[in-house]
């Protein structure tokens, strides 16, 4: 949700600023990879990519916003929940009570974070828990449903093609 909203913030400065988006060669596209990269991974080469960048006026918008998702980032992979909750309350509350113009994407996010407070602060209140094993039998129900649908119309299966096939003269 919020890399989404990163990348959208990326490609609508780039539009404003060069008219289009996605080319080789423009200082936005080439480190959309990097942007999507956790500050604390980002090797040397790359810092000084993003710092290069951002450090112009008109990409404001954009490091603004990567500067949200390593929020988000080191909240969800804060050491302990309490810390990682804290922070997110802190982001969550900063981007709902006023987000300056032109941030179109981050005050989206801020309605969402608010709308799902509830629901994102949970994870921190109940730390490893995880819907996998849900995730998990849901694959094996749609996986069967599938199968159990494939039989339903198979021709080589249905009573009507085999009474077909045993009457038919060669």
């Amino acid at each position: 949700m919020v890399g989404d909203k990163l990348d959208r913030c990326r490609q609508r400065v780039q539009q404003e600023t060069l008219g289009h988006r996605g080319r080789s060669g423009d200082p936005l596209y080439g480190i959309r990879r990097v942007a999507r990269t956790r500050a604390g991974l980002l090797t040397a080469k790359q810092q000084h990519r993003l710092a290069k960048v951002f450090t112009d006026q008109r990409y404001v918008a954009s490091a603004t916003t990567w500067s949200v998702y390593q929020d988000v980032i080191d909240a969800y992979q804060a050491d302990q929940p309490a810390v990682g909750k804290e922070i997110m309350t802190r982001l969550i509350t900063k981007l709902h009570s006023g987000v300056p113009a032109g941030l179109d994407e981050l005050r989206s996010l801020g309605q969402t974070l608010k709308r799902r407070r509830d629901d994102i602060l949970a994870f921190f209140d109940h730390p490893g828990t995880s819907n996998g094993p849900t995730e998990a039998v849901n694959g094996l129900l749609e996986h069967l449903r599938g199968t159990a649908k494939a039989s339903e119309t198979s021709s080589t299966t249905s009573p009507a093609a085999s009474s077909t096939r045993a009457g038919s003269d060669p």
